[in-house]
């Protein structure tokens, strides 16, 4: 049997949550997981922008026409709404299978100092907190029936940090760390603990950083080819196809181009 094959069996009937599912990393991820279990794996969808999840809906039945997708808005920055999202849900998605913590984000490139108080606490909100949060909401349904994959998105950062980039690198520090002690506290369990840490990728990533400005996240890309959205869904859902036993626990994820995140070669020495 084909390893596309075996792959789509064990995702047929799988129940995905993926948070900050409307754009980027989500949005191609949602796409990967119906490509992949040939339509037969269960979406549910949430984030912030409900008008951009109806529409990512429409695309994916039109590729997929009996796909079973849920939609809701979800932010999970407010604590307070993500057991009423759980709660909530449809009885045929209730029993979530994988748990993508997509949603996260940077925001401004201060140095130290100068950095706005606002923006730490959007990013720590977002990219700690919320992350955990999530994490320990879905937790209780993997541990009722001894299985589970929770995949945290967390990113190059994480592990070799970066001038004017102290606020985020430390959040995604902080997502490695929860991610190791987490998987180490649930080794005597079949729930997989899976970290995916991707380089630069052109998303709608650093139009957010940088508030806007278009030419200044421009600049990001500019004479370089990163990751596209499609090549960390690809590693996310290969990660929750392998058989029972195995699990991709760490993984970065690079373009050629680039050997850290600090370091991009643009065909000059730097």
């Amino acid at each position: 049997m084909s390893q596309g094959r075996k792959a789509a069996e064990r995702l047929s009937g799988k129940i995905v949550l993926i948070t900050g599912a409307s754009a980027g990393i989500g949005a191609a991820t949602a796409l990967e997981y119906l490509d992949a279990s040939n339509g037969k794996a269960k979406l549910i969808l949430g984030a912030r922008r409900l008008s951009k999840l109806e529409a990512l809906k429409g695309d994916l039945l039109k590729q997929f026409p009996d796909a079973q997708i849920h939609i809701e808005e979800l932010d999970v920055t407010k604590t307070e709404t993500i057991k009423p999202f759980l709660e909530g849900l449809p009885e045929n998605f209730k029993d979530i299978d994988i748990l993508i913590n997509n949603a996260g984000k940077a925001l401004g490139s201060d140095p130290v100092g100068e950095i706005d108080i606002d923006d730490i606490k959007g990013m720590m909100d977002t990219n700690v907190i919320a992350l955990i949060n999530m994490t320990q909401a879905v937790l209780p349904i993997f541990k009722k029936k001894n299985s589970g994959d929770i995949v945290n998105i967390g990113s190059v950062a994480g592990r070799d940090a970066y001038p004017t980039g102290s606020i985020y690198c430390a959040s995604k520090f902080a997502v490695r760390a929860f991610t190791d002690s987490l998987r180490k506290e649930l080794v005597s369990t079949k729930i997989r603990v899976i970290l995916i840490a991707p380089g630069v990728v052109e998303t709608e990533f650093s139009v957010v950083r940088y508030k806007g400005d278009t030419n200044r996240a421009a600049g990001v890309y500019q004479d370089v080819s990163p990751l596209e959205a499609e090549d960390v869904a690809d590693l996310i859902v290969y990660s929750t196809s392998r058989r029972s036993n195995t699990v991709i626990a760490d993984v970065l994820i690079f373009p050629t181009s680039q050997g850290s995140p600090f370091h991009i070669y643009r065909g000059k020495s730097e």
